[in-house]
């Protein structure tokens, strides 16, 4: 007799006659169907009409999207094929199977009641005892767009390009004018190939404008900065009597530059340096994440390459979630952002700042982390009470709990879950995704804290 189990795969099976003896009790499938069954989406309902088959509440495609999200499958066909090859799946989808179509347009269709949505799913995480707001701390991450970096052109090749085809069209039209004495090759549709340079140059001109407004609007910020730059020079000068030390500030180039680039699959998405050393076609994601739960309370999505101008519109967002969440009284976040206004900033909103302002050695003197600095005078500026605040002790212990707070939460959405591209394009539409991604984080992160 063997002393294996046998193999039997020829036995009749039945499901068990309800669908709660499908899964485990403790198991993250009926948790997200439990809190989003408890989301007010009467603003979703209402867009539906009444004429047509009846369509798939909105409980349930939400359902399928989150715990596609927070196990790592975006994929609207993936999870098409996941209500009938995952038993999870098929839990939280009711034993339902809507199409790819379907989940497709849901998603984008309600990309901004998803939005609210994560404030209705926080609220439920304060009445859970998970949320209490304090401490946040702040960061970004790139995440690649839904486009290749090889479909960007540069305004110096758009314009060689467009000298290119204006020449492939001259020549075209006078082999067409001459086609009676000239042999023309075989398979050549002339009115065609003269046609298809015709739009592609249509296409590049739009491109070319594009980029030349862009270049406008920069040039009007660069040139706003200069002058801030040049005027805080001669204030100081005057005070002082003497002449300005350092260099002079560098006045902005006025137009588009030969790399100016624009992408023709998203052309909201922008070249930005990531992790690797290398460039793709990228957008900045933010996250402020409350440092004790590890929760996402907000976000925001920018097209911007640093993050220095990032601080002043998380607060924003901070500041227009409900009371009943708690009062934020720090905001910690790494060299990246700092700058004497977000500082400044901080302050004005009466939230303390710890902003790193540069990095830190890796061998400091083990003496300085267990001492406290000396006292700093009273008249110091917000940029020294925050750079003392940050030698002491206190200070010290709250930056460093950056690392193990909002680091992580990047790490897993993007190493664990596997969310390093966006599925869609334009600025609104991944702003709107990310939402989801923070939504399914939130979710998955309650049901660990929820036990």
């Amino acid at each position: 007799m063997s002393r294996f189990r046998p193999i039997q795969r020829d036995v009749d099976y039945l499901f068990p006659p309800s669908m709660n003896d499908w899964l485990p009790e403790h198991h993250m499938a009926r948790f997200i169907v439990e809190i989003v069954e408890q989301l007010d989406l009467k603003s979703m309902e209402r867009v539906y009409g009444n004429s047509g088959s009846a369509p798939f509440h909105p409980t349930l495609l939400l359902s399928i999207l989150v715990y596609g999200y927070a196990t790592g499958v975006f994929s609207s066909r993936k999870l098409e094929h996941a209500t009938y090859d995952s038993v999870a799946f098929r839990f939280v989808a009711a034993n339902e199977h809507p199409d790819h179509d379907t989940l497709n347009t849901f998603r984008k269709r309600f990309l901004k009641e998803i939005e609210l949505l994560m404030v209705q799913v926080l609220m439920i995480a304060r009445t859970m005892g998970v949320l209490k707001l304090g401490n946040i701390a702040l960061d970004g991450s790139k995440i690649k767009a839904n486009a290749s970096r090889h479909s960007a052109l540069s305004y110096g090749h758009i314009k060689q390009l467009e000298i290119q085809l204006q020449g492939e069209v001259q020549k075209l039209m006078g082999l067409a004018e001459a086609a009676d004495n000239e042999k023309i090759p075989d398979g050549m549709n002339l009115p065609e190939e003269i046609a298809r340079r015709q739009d592609r140059l249509k296409a590049i001109a739009e491109a070319k404008l594009k980029i030349e407004t862009r270049a406008k609007e920069r040039f009007e910020q660069e040139q706003a900065d200069y002058q801030a730059k040049v005027d805080k020079r001669e204030e100081k000068s005057k005070g002082s009597g003497k002449p300005p030390r350092g260099r002079a500030p560098v006045a902005p180039v006025e137009g588009a530059q030969d790399k100016d680039q624009i992408n023709l699959t998203d052309e909201e998405s922008r070249i930005m340096k990531t992790a690797n050393g290398g460039f793709e076609q990228c957008y900045n994601g933010q996250i402020a994440v409350d440092m004790d739960s590890m929760l996402i309370v907000t976000t925001n999505t920018v097209q911007a390459c640093n993050d220095k101008q990032q601080v002043a519109p998380i607060l924003e967002r901070l500041h227009a979630l409900p009371a009943e969440l708690g009062e934020l009284s720090t905001l910690v976040a790494d060299t990246g952002y700092f700058s004497a206004a977000n500082v400044n900033t901080c302050v004005e909103q009466k939230i303390t700042p710890l902003i790193a302002v540069s990095r830190e050695e890796h061998h400091p003197d083990p003496i300085a982390r267990f001492t406290e600095p000396p006292p700093i005078k009273e008249e110091a500026t917000a940029v020294e009470k925050m750079k003392h605040q940050l030698k002491t002790i206190a200070g010290r212990a709250v930056y460093a709990m950056r690392k193990c707070t909002v680091e992580p939460v990047f790490g897993i959405i993007k190493q664990i879950l596997g969310f390093r591209q966006f599925s869609l394009r334009g600025i609104e539409n991944v702003n709107g995704e990310f939402n989801l991604v923070a939504l399914a984080w939130n979710l998955k992160r309650m049901f660990v804290l929820a036990g």
